[in-house]
């Protein structure tokens, strides 16, 4: 993981970003992990942003407004992991 502080993240001006770690960043594709707060609510957010037409569009985002919530994912995400591993 990278962070790089001083890069501008290509989000919308509406989100004050708090703080970020870069996942992966390539020539194409950027993926990061995101603290950004709106109407003085904080949440995580994972972005994926592609390269295109000269700058960065956002591909996917996905929030967790919590400790519970992450819970979930975390636990749903666990209980799958197995099963990256092809059954023989």
């Amino acid at each position: 993981m990278v962070k790089q502080p001083s890069e501008k993240l290509p989000i919308s001006e509406f989100y004050k970003v708090i703080d970020y770690v870069t996942i992966f960043k390539s020539a194409k594709w950027w993926e990061a992990i995101v603290v950004i707060e709106s109407y003085g609510k904080r949440s995580i957010a994972m972005y994926m942003w592609q390269f295109r037409d000269g700058k960065w569009k956002r591909k996917h985002k996905f929030h967790i407004k919590g400790m519970n919530e992450w819970n979930k994912v975390k636990n749903s995400v666990e209980q799958l992991l197995p099963k990256l591993t092809k059954e023989k």
